[in-house]
């Protein structure tokens, strides 16, 4: 991807009409011991865009299985276009397991191929995603981690050129490759990863591992308008241009860990959407990211009103 431009554009001002997020990547059940729930990363991070009044145009597969078939229903129950979701016979509709640990730490059995690794991306859809003309172009490691994953993305970034790109790591073990994240975080415009994924980070690009070191040095190595490093209970780091800070989190009984991150990351582009000074996009993510949290499910029900007030 090294030949590809970077999309460093992040011309964000107040609008009537929120701007358009163009999210890829997989959809996919999590299964928990005694339960599951519908999740992936982007579509979390799609459902809360929703939430917050934007209107993200989902990119994925689901199989024509009965797990696909209750996908697609939640999906569209929770009010997200569903014109780019696929349908493939190639996989079965994805799965990962999910495994609760002390704290906020969570592990994911993940299993592949998965419908998500089977998006075919036609003409036709490259033309009618250009037509909305997204403003944002998010995307992650998972569904990147496989050549065809890799490609999508690719033609995706060619025919976006102007579009800012939100990169959320979300790394998991044994679908990602030193050389992919490196193309992928030179490529983005905006990021956002945890505290763990900073020490993995750190390692291979020789970046420093202490937080603020780490946002300012990769920011200018890079080029990133914004960074953001999600700290746990102990709320985040955030840097913007050249303006650094740490927020404390929001206290909160934790019920499930799963999809706060994804919440946070929404609240981190509405912020940045709306211009408002770091510390304030900072607090506003936490909280987004708390709320979810003290509720059961990657995507539970959440009102603005409960938002602001938390």
């Amino acid at each position: 991807m090294n030949h590809l431009t970077k999309g460093h554009n992040l011309s964000l001002q107040d609008s009537a009409q929120p701007p358009s997020i163009l999210v890829l990547g997989e959809v996919l059940w999590d299964v928990f011991e005694h339960s599951s729930a519908l999740g992936g990363a982007p579509l979390n991070f799609a459902a809360h865009a929703r939430r917050l009044e934007y209107n993200p145009l989902l990119m994925s597969a689901v199989s024509a299985d009965s797990l696909g078939n209750a996908a697609r229903e939640e999906i569209a129950g929770l009010g997200l276009d569903t014109s780019f979701l696929q349908t493939t016979s190639r996989f079965p509709t994805g799965t990962a397991r999910v495994e609760l640990g002390p704290g906020d730490r969570t592990r994911f059995v993940i299993e592949r191929p998965a419908a998500y690794d089977g998006i075919c991306l036609r003409d036709e859809q490259i033309a009618q995603i250009t037509q909305h003309a997204p403003a944002f172009f998010y995307y992650g490691t998972l569904f990147s981690s496989t050549p065809q994953g890799r490609a999508v993305v690719e033609r995706l970034l060619r025919a976006l050129p102007v579009a800012t790109r939100f990169y959320d790591l979300n790394l998991r073990p044994g679908n990602y490759s030193v050389q992919l994240v490196i193309e992928l975080l030179e490529l983005a415009g905006v990021v956002k990863l945890n505290e763990e994924e900073v020490c993995i980070v750190s390692k291979f690009t020789r970046l420093p591992s202490e937080i603020e070191a780490f946002c300012r040095e990769g920011s200018k190595r890079f080029g990133w308008k914004a960074v953001c490093v999600t700290l746990g209970a102990r709320g985040c780091a955030m840097l913007r241009r050249d303006e650094y800070v740490e927020a404390a989190g929001r206290p909160v009984e934790v019920a499930d860990p799963v999809g706060a991150g994804d919440a946070f990351a929404a609240a981190f582009l509405h912020g940045l959407v709306s211009e408002w000074p770091v510390g304030r996009i900072a607090d506003f993510a936490n909280r987004a990211g708390a709320l979810v949290a003290s509720r059961h499910g990657a995507i539970p029900a959440w009102t603005m009103i409960e938002l602001v007030g938390s």
